[in-house]
Parts: structure tokens; C-alpha cells; sequence
């Protein structure tokens, strides 16, 4: 596959990284010289200096015979007329843009995007999706990372384990004996900051950081089972009242649960425009480092603190003087992924990566076959994969035992018609199933090839 990637920076970096490992033939668009060398003496991918709109830059890229074009560029409106002219110009099959303000993700002009319009075939909005993500970190306030699948019917936790886990030490194998009506399957392991699938027979240790397969009636269960206790969340603290923290508050006010919400914003202008967006949401205009600021909303008792401003560092000191003062979890959004193994040292409980979340959506859309959901894990080490089998693929009729998967791929749940089972040895997987599986890295393309996706490109 053919695949531009205009914008250089982190998501565009990322995504050029991912597509350029499983051999597509990638070219990389910045107007920054240094960003495209960087990205070509990195990556197995060829480059081009100078603005992605422009028709002749694109024609350099080889937009004549491109099956995609990604418009991830720092601005909205670039990204709309590299896609404009990669239709009109080139006839580029595909276009992905990435759209930043909330006027043009507005669904009342949701017809802007037609294809006799402006014609983008998939519109990513980074803020909406760091916003959704912090929603479910809140919702599965113990796990360091979540994700659902089958349309919320199951869900994909991270939890790092510690001494109170009453399965460590324990063959995997025996958790089903132990527990045999959890429906929940261990994908994935980090140990010592390696990350791989486990064997039935692995064991699980102090500090592992492990990723869990999981039906969402069965949440609070599996929580259990690996040590981990829930708290019902009442109070919550944004601190950063921008289009993420906004977006927060707002689900949060639409929500059945009812929270409390309180939001922390510095900048008065900001502040004012977040207060009168929401309705039962208290908006104090203060700096979230303040200790008299975070006082006056109440830190001590507050359940969480969110600290979603656009500064990793103030986001991180936030989160920490947060906890000092009493809070029993911080999530912190931070965009620098070096600065993750700060996280657990300072006493963060979770920290949200928009560069994953973003990049986790653009990828859902362009894995071949019939794929309907991806999630990266860590740096790009692994995915999590939703897909439905076709009847051309290798897998169809057979039992999940029989099935010639790489060592480092597992599935973790399989939706049958209307019902989602926990897949076991014998389970046999058909036709029209939708199946979630854990894939490191280097397997993907052999997964792809497994869900028989030439047959039925996208």
C-alpha cells in the first residue's frame, strides 16, 4: 500500500513508524526540513520538504498513484485542503484528516464531508478522543490504561500488580479453575519493561504491569481477583478547561452517574467560555498548582483530580501537589511518552498519551479487512485488534486450538451473533464472528494475512 503521511510531528512520526515496519511504501510531507529528516533517517520511509496543500509538493509524494493520504498537520485547515486536492487533483482513494477545533467536528455540518464537498473520507479529532479516554480512566479508576471493545461490551484493563494480588505466583492456567465463572483472559505481561504474551503455564509477579481481556459485567470481579478495589466515583477535579477538559466536564454533566465536577482553569478567557458551556459545572478561574486554589475546590475530598492542561509538567506537579493533599487518584495527560516512567516514582496513578489515542484511531481505520477497532499499547509494542472474520479467511471453522497464530498473539474474546463468550481451546471460530486479540508488534502482519484481508480490502 501506497500511504502520504503529511505532518511530520509525534502522531504523524508514529503512524509512518507503524505502516513503514509492515513494508507499505511510505512518504512523509513537513515544511519543516528537520522533521522529515529526522523521520527518514529513522524510518524506512522517503520524504518531502514543503507544504502538504500544495498541489506540486503532493504530486513530489506521489499522490498520482497513492492508496491513502493522512493529513495530520498542526493545522485544520491544511488538512482539509491537502484532502480537498488530494480528491480533485489526484483522485487519492482514501483521505484521513486530523481536525483540531470543535466548529468543524459540530455534527449539524457533519455534510461538509461529503465527497462533493470537502471530501475527507475520516475525520480524527485528537481532543475528542484524549476526552474519551480520560472518561474510561475514570471509570476504571485502579487500571493504569482502558479500552473497550464489542461496542462496550468488553473491556481491556491494565493493571499493575503489587503484593496485595492474591494470584501471584499462580500459573495461568489455573486462574480458570480458580475462577471458573470469570470471563476474563490475561493478553498481555510487562516485565522489567518487556512486554510479551504469556503461555498458560506463565506465572504473575510483584510490579508486573499486566493487560486483562474482560466482560464489563465482569469488571469489578476482576479487579478483585488481581488485588484491586473500587471506589465509586462522586468528586471530580479538571484542572485545564480547554476543548479536553471542557469535553470532560461536559460528558461528565450528560452522564448517568451524576458527578460532581469542578474545573480549574488559569486563563480568565477560558474560564469564562467553559462556564457558560456547562451548566451545573463550578468553573474557578485559578492556577491548578495553586494549594489555596485546589483548597477552595475542595482536593482533600475530591475522589479525582484530572489535569488535563497543555503543559506535561504542570499537568504531572498538578497531579502530585493533588495528591499531597489528599487526593487518592491523579490521571495526568501527558504528551511526552519519555516522561511516562515519571509516572509511578511521583506517585501519578494514570497518565493518558493523546499521541496513542490518536494514533490508536487513525489505525483503525486503516488496517485492512473488515478491522473495526485498534488500540496500541505502550510505544507502539502492541495492539489490540477487533475484527470480524470473513469466510475466505485461514481461521473460519476452526477451534481456537487449531489456529496457526504467531507466540505472540492471543484472543480475548469472541462475539457469537449477540453474545460474547471467553474463548477456550475448543471454541470454534466461524464465520461472521467478531473476535478481540492481543498481537505484538512484529505479528500484526500475519494477523492481517490470518483475517484474510486482500480478499476484502477495506
Amino acid at each position: 500500500m501506497k500511504v502520504i503521511i503529511c505532518g511530520a510531528g509525534q502522531v504523524g512520526w508514529q503512524i509512518a513508524r507503524h505502516l513503514s515496519g509492515e513494508n507499505n511504501d511510505v512518504t512523509v510531507v513537513d515544511n519543516n526540513p528537520d522533521l522529515v529528516r529526522r523521520a527518514t533517517d529513522t524510518l524506512d520511509v522517503q520524504g518531502i520538504a514543503g507544504f502538504a496543500s500544495y498541489p506540486d509538493v503532493l504530486d513530489r509524494a506521489g499522490a498520482r498513484d497513492a492508496d491513502m493520504i493522512i493529513a495530520a498537520t498542526h493545522s485544520d485547515e491544511v488538512n482539509m485542503v491537502t484532502c480537498q486536492v488530494a480528491h480533485s487533483v489526484f483522485a487519492v482513494p482514501r483521505k484521513i484528516a486530523r481536525l483540531r477545533s470543535q466548529s468543524y467536528l459540530d455534527v449539524v455540518y457533519s455534510d461538509l464531508y461529503r465527497r462533493d464537498h470537502m471530501p475527507i473520507d475520516v475525520v480524527i479529532s485528537p481532543e475528542l478522543e484524549v476526552a474519551e479516554a480520560a472518561l474510561k480512566r475514570l471509570r476504571a479508576p485502579r487500571a493504569f490504561d482502558t479500552e473497550t471493545f464489542l461496542d462496550g461490551k468488553v473491556l481491556m484493563l491494565g493493571l499493575a500488580l503489587d503484593e496485595d494480588c492474591p494470584v501471584l505466583n499462580t500459573p495461568l492456567r489455573q486462574l480458570t479453575d480458580l475462577f471458573s465463572t470469570l470471563r476474563a483472559v490475561v493478553v498481555g505481561v510487562r516485565r522489567k519493561g518487556t512486554l510479551f504474551a504469556p503461555e498458560p503455564n506463565d506465572q504473575l509477579f510483584v510490579d508486573d504491569e499486566i493487560y486483562v481481556i474482560t466482560f464489563v459485567e465482569d469488571v469489578s470481579r476482576t479487579m478483585e481477583v488481581f488485588g484491586k478495589t473500587q471506589k465509586k466515583q462522586e468528586r471530580v477535579i479538571i484542572i485545564g478547561g480547554g476543548n479536553v477538559g471542557l469535553m470532560v466536564a461536559q460528558r461528565l454533566e450528560n452522564s448517568a452517574e451524576r458527578l460532581r465536577t469542578k474545573v480549574i482553569e488559569r486563563s480568565r478567557k477560558t474560564a469564562e467560555k467553559a462556564a457558560e458551556a456547562l451548566e451545573r459545572t463550578i468553573v474557578l478561574n485559578g492556577d491548578g498548582l495553586d494549594r489555596a486554589i485546589l483548597a477552595e475546590a475542595g482536593v482533600e475530598r475530591a475522589d479525582a483530580v484530572l489535569a488535563v492542561t497543555d503543559d506535561d509538567k504542570t499537568n504531572m506537579l498538578a497531579s502530585v501537589r493533588a495528591k499531597a493533599s489528599g487526593c487518592p487518584l491523579t490521571i495526568a495527560l501527558i504528551n511526552d511518552p519519555t516522561l511516562a516512567p515519571l509516572m509511578a516514582p511521583l506517585g501519578i496513578d494514570a497518565f493518558i498519551n493523546p499521541r496513542a489515542t490518536t494514533v490508536s484511531s487513525i489505525l483503525r481505520h486503516i488496517r485492512h479487512g473488515r478491522v473495526r477497532e485498534v488500540y496500541s499499547i505502550g510505544d507502539a509494542e502492541a495492539e489490540i485488534i477487533e475484527a470480524e472474520v470473513l469466510s475466505t479467511s485461514p481461521i473460519a471453522g476452526q477451534k481456537v486450538r487449531d489456529i496457526d497464530f504467531p507466540e505472540g498473539v492471543l484472543i480475548g474474546a469472541i462475539l457469537k451473533e449477540d453474545k460474547v463468550i471467553k474463548p477456550k481451546g475448543g471454541t470454534r471460530v466461524e464465520e461472521g464472528d467478531v473476535i478481540v486479540l492481543f498481537s505484538m508488534a512484529a505479528d500484526v502482519p500475519e494477523v492481517e494475512r490470518l483475517l484474510q484481508v486482500s480478499i476484502d480490502f477495506f
